[in-house]
């Protein structure tokens, strides 16, 4: 993913997402979307690989991050455990690069961001039933940092049209553990399928921290295509998605009305 130099604090966070799967004559694994997840679990042995790849850029001077780039990584392993139960194992990394405005140093560094364990239990299967219901609940940890990750996910097909909304609460012991962080947000995503292999749809994100639990930091809010296309064995989807929207109750740090650039893109 390439993203062209902008003016006006150039706020874009794509991601991408691919997946190759084994061993299933059942798919009911592609994914229509990024950043919101799906009700639909893994058939039971079914075994997939998916990478996924997150651009984010955005941050001013103010803030001290010229010429910000970042790249999360993540390669998972998912495994139907049963028809109604889906695990997976993670390895996160991290690749972040800026220019610091006070010294005009330019400051690179690659981090190791441990492993995650996901596991996926579908309470109401979106075959047989009005609405699709899966929970969610990972775990992730490296030594310096953990966290623990919940979501609530619905979504339904409509014949070429699918939806899917997820309720997400995720708690971070961040600085050795020292420090306890809460992240509240919520997912929506709409698609419809153009044909047997693409599909084309929009996600809508909000993410808001809450410092210890005693206090709403900020909110921001994004929007974006996402295009996906699958094949046989595999599938990918990629979104990119602006922030067009956030706050932050101490907002002069990054000298924006409307948008907030301390904790997001």
């Amino acid at each position: 993913v390439t993203v062209p130099a902008m003016k006006l604090n150039q706020l874009l966070l794509p991601g991408l997402l691919a997946g190759v799967v084994c061993a299933t004559p059942i798919r009911a694994d592609e994914r229509r979307f990024t950043y919101v997840y799906e009700p639909e679990t893994l058939p039971a042995g079914a075994f997939e690989y998916e990478n996924w790849v997150t651009l984010r850029a955005g941050r001013n001077k103010t803030v001290g991050q010229e010429n910000y780039h970042r790249w999360d990584l993540r390669q998972e392993l998912e495994y139907g455990v049963t028809d109604w139960y889906t695990a997976a194992l993670y390895l996160n990394e991290k690749a972040e690069s800026f220019r610091d405005p006070a010294t005009g140093a330019n400051e690179s560094t690659f981090e190791w961001k441990g492993l995650s364990l996901e596991n996926r239990f579908n309470v109401l299967n979106p075959a047989t039933h009005k609405v699709g219901l899966t929970l969610y609940l990972e775990g992730r940890y490296s030594g310096e940092e953990a966290a623990l990750e919940q979501k609530i996910i619905i979504g339904q097909r409509h014949g070429a049209w699918k939806w899917a909304f997820n309720l997400e609460h995720e708690t971070e012991w961040e600085d050795n553990l020292r420090e306890v962080e809460a992240e509240i947000g919520a997912s929506l995503g709409m698609a419809r399928d153009l044909g047997k292999h693409w599909s084309l749809g929009l996600e809508l994100r909000n993410e808001n921290i809450f410092p210890a639990y005693n206090s709403w930091e900020n909110s921001a809010l994004f929007l974006g295509p996402t295009l996906s296309y699958r094949h046989e064995k595999w599938w990918a989807a990629l979104t990119v998605m602006p922030q067009i929207y956030g706050w932050n109750n101490r907002s002069s740090q990054d000298g924006n009305s409307h948008l907030e650039l301390n904790d997001h893109e």
